[in-house]
């Protein structure tokens, strides 16, 4: 039974433009007729990358080119793609965050790729750090083959990296010769507070990728993510995708739903979302505030929530389970899989009135789940 499902990033149903959509895609179909018989190619509906082109100029502020480009089917179709272009075999070296997105580590690992972590702070990734490890890879002789970084709004953490950071960050990879990969696909779901620009939009060079989606802005049903890299990286990758393009009915609908009202539909779901993001923070206020501490996010959809090494993790996910409380484990975040004392919330799928009567009960739980501490 899941009563209250906090567990995987999905936005709010309810906001779903069901209506909008379904008036969108017959718009597409028609406007698509018999060329659907054709293959979407590698780069994708001209009418989506445009769109697409257009969200990115807009909130980074510079010109980008739907050239530059390519739909996926899905952001981890672009995770993966990336990481099966630019490594050479099982053992090559991927640098991350030490705590990342789970399918991330995931994808990883089944393409043989070494893990190196870098320790993050409360404005993501430590480029301190990061220096550290790149030059200890250096006098190793295993240079990685990119950098992967969640910049804005974290998984799991909901950190942003400010924008110093992300230049430092960028300065360190130049010197090192890394190619830098983010994943920005929750950077339209912002709450408050200035915007943080995209690392692409702070150095043009072909070695820095950009992965956006759909997904938390409309759903992961519809499939829809998208590559953005500038020449002659796109190509390099692209010459590794062989599955004949993603549904061209599907970005045509969402071109036709977002052409015109984008930012308009970001409005209204992010209002939703912060609500929701507000009431985690007053349950855990007030049933956690004395034990537990947590991110503050002022976007996405993740809240992480530390708590003392007293608490049995074990016990505790059992006793979430008899609530109907579904949470995620920091366990599956750590990129070797070390049971650190804390789970990720997310917020977004479960109602107003889930998450005022779960968080609660989540709280009543991570107290029960404490353990006496031998002297």
């Amino acid at each position: 039974m899941r009563k209250y499902d906090f567990g995987s990033g999905r936005t709010d149903p309810g906001s779903f433009p069901t209506e909008a959509l379904a008036e969108a895609a017959s718009e597409a179909v028609h406007e698509l007729g018999a060329t659907l018989v054709n293959y979407p190619g590698d780069m994708g509906h001209q009418g989506l990358r445009e769109v697409m082109a257009m969200r990115e100029s807009k909130r980074e502020g510079i010109d980008v080119s739907a050239d530059h480009i390519a739909l996926m089917n899905g952001s981890m179709q672009a995770v993966t793609l990336v990481a099966e272009a630019l490594m050479e075999g099982p053992g090559d070296v991927i640098v991350t965050e030490e705590l990342t997105y789970s399918g991330t580590i995931g994808a990883y690992k089944r393409l043989g790729a070494e893990l190196v972590g870098v320790p993050l702070d409360e404005q993501g990734m430590r480029v301190d750090a990061l220096a550290d490890v790149l030059a200890d890879l250096r006098r190793k002789g295993t240079p990685p083959r990119f950098i992967y970084t969640l910049a804005t709004y974290q998984n799991p953490t909901g950190s942003v990296m400010p924008r110093q950071r992300r230049l430092e960050l960028l300065e360190v990879a130049r010197y090192y010769d890394a190619i830098v990969v983010e994943d920005n696909c929750y950077g339209d779901v912002h709450f408050e507070g200035p915007e943080e620009p995209a690392l692409y939009a702070l150095d043009d060079s072909p070695n820095v990728l950009y992965i956006g989606s759909l997904s938390k802005i409309l759903g992961p049903g519809v499939r829809l993510g998208y590559l953005l890299a500038r020449p002659p990286m796109l190509g390099r990758i692209l010459d590794r995708r062989y599955d004949g393009g993603n549904s061209l009915l599907a970005a045509a609908s969402c071109a036709a739903l977002f052409r015109d009202r984008l930012w308009q539909h970001l409005a209204e779901t992010n209002a939703i979302l912060k609500e929701k993001r507000d009431a985690v923070f007053a349950g855990l206020e007030e049933g956690a505030g004395d034990l537990c501490t947590w991110s503050r996010p002022v976007g996405g959809m993740f809240i992480w929530i530390e708590f003392p090494e007293d608490v049995d993790r074990d016990r505790l996910m059992a006793l979430c389970a008899e609530r109907g409380i579904v949470v995620a484990r920091g366990q599956g975040f750590h990129i070797r899989r070390e049971d650190v004392p804390a789970i990720r919330l997310a917020f977004g799928f479960a109602s107003l009135e889930a998450v005022r009567e779960g968080v609660p009960l989540l709280a009543e739980c991570i107290h029960q789940a404490r353990v006496p501490v031998m002297a």
